[in-house]
C-alpha cells in the first residue's frame, strides 16, 4: 500500500457503498454469555441489532469505568473485572496444562471460529495461530482465552471475540512493510495480530492503566514493531502518518475526519460506526476521494474522548 504522505487540496468525497465482502448473516449467531452483560469491545450484533439493555453510557467497554489507576497490582495477569461473578472451576482434565495445550486450543479456535465463518486470509490465520491469546487476559480467565466470546481484562473492558479480531484484520488488508494505526489498544492482542501479519503498529489507548499493561505484555513477548501510547485516539497519530491501515475498536457516531486524512492513498480505515445501530465500515482512500464499504451489523462500545463532543 501507499507510499509517501498524501496532501489533499479538495473536500473529502464519499462514493456509494461497494458490495460487502461478507454477509452480515454469517455473524448473527453469537450469543454473549451472561457474565458479559452490556456491550463488549467488539462483537457481531445478535440478530443484526445492537444491545439496547445498557444502563447509562459506557465509557470504553460496557459499563462506566474509572480511567485512572486500579488498586493493587498493575500486572496484566493479575487484573480482574471488578463486577464479574466468580466462575466455577473447570474439571481438572479440561484445564490447559502447558504450551502444547494452549497451542491445541489456539488451532481449534482458528478452525472452528474463524475459518468456518469464511475468513481464509493466510496472513490472518497464521497470525492468530502465532499469538498466545491467553497471555493477554487475566490469569483467572486463561482457561477460557480461546472461547468464542469476549473476556474481561479489567477497568470494565474486554478483549474482543476472536472472530471480530480476525474479521477486522482481514478487512484492514495489513501486510509486511505496512504501517498500521490502531485506536483502542485494550489488552494489546489485536495489535499483536496485526504485527504478526508483518505490519508496524502504532496503537493508542485512552485508559492509562490498560495502555501500560498492554505495553508490558507486548514487550515481554518481544514485539519490537508495536508502539503503544496513552491518549485520545480521535486525532490519530499524525507524526507517523500516512498509514496503510487504520483500525478502530470503538464506535464513533461519525467517522473521525483526522483518521481519514492520515490514510495513505490505497489505505483502509476499518471501524464500527453508529450509536443504536452500528455497522462495520471500510473507507478506502483513492486519488478521487474515499470509497465506502458497509459490512455486517456489530455491537461495539462508544468511542470516548473527543468523539463524544462530535455527536
Amino acid at each position: 500500500m501507499g507510499g509517501g504522505r498524501v496532501s489533499r487540496s479538495k473536500p473529502l468525497e464519499y462514493h456509494e457503498p461497494m458490495q460487502p465482502l461478507f454477509s452480515s448473516k454469517l455473524f448473527l449467531i453469537l450469543i454473549i454469555p451472561s457474565l458479559l452483560s452490556g456491550c463488549a469491545r467488539g462483537t457481531p450484533a445478535a440478530d443484526g441489532k445492537p444491545d439496547t439493555d445498557d444502563a447509562g453510557g459506557p465509557e470504553v467497554a460496557g459499563e462506566p469505568a474509572d480511567a485512572g489507576e486500579t488498586s493493587g497490582t498493575s500486572d496484566p495477569e493479575e487484573r480482574e473485572e471488578k463486577t464479574e461473578a466468580p466462575a466455577a472451576e473447570p474439571a481438572e482434565d479440561r484445564k490447559p496444562k502447558g504450551p502444547a495445550d494452549y497451542e491445541t486450543l489456539r488451532r481449534k479456535m482458528v478452525e472452528t471460529q474463524v475459518v468456518s465463518r469464511g475468513i481464509t486470509n493466510p496472513k490472518v490465520l497464521e497470525a492468530m495461530l502465532a499469538v498466545p491469546r491467553h497471555k493477554f487476559v487475566p490469569y483467572r480467565h486463561r482457561r477460557r482465552a480461546y472461547d468464542d466470546h469476549p473476556l474481561p481484562i479489567g477497568e470494565n473492558q474486554t478483549i474482543s471475540q476472536p472472530l471480530i479480531v480476525a474479521w477486522m484484520s482481514d478487512l484492514s488488508g495489513a501486510g509486511p512493510g505496512d504501517t498500521v494505526l490502531e485506536i483502542g489498544t485494550g489488552s494489546g492482542y489485536h495489535a499483536a495480530v496485526l504485527a504478526e501479519m508483518g505490519a508496524t503498529v502504532y496503537t493508542i489507548e485512552i485508559v492509562e492503566s490498560l495502555a501500560r499493561s498492554a505495553r508490558l505484555v507486548l514487550e515481554a513477548l518481544g514485539y519490537e514493531n508495536i508502539h503503544v501510547r496513552h491518549g485520545d485516539g480521535y486525532q490519530g497519530w499524525p507524526e507517523h502518518a500516512p498509514f496503510d491501515s487504520v483500525v478502530v475498536t470503538a464506535a464513533p457516531s461519525k467517522v473521525p475526519e483526522p483518521l481519514l486524512e492520515q490514510l495513505a492513498t490505497g489505505g483502509r480505515l476499518v471501524l464500527p460506526v453508529g450509536e443504536q445501530n452500528q455497522y462495520l465500515e471500510v473507507y478506502t482512500r483513492t486519488e478521487e476521494g474515499f470509497e465506502r464499504e458497509r459490512h455486517g451489523a456489530v455491537r461495539f462500545v462508544p468511542m470516548t474522548g473527543k468523539a463524544q463532543e462530535k455527536r
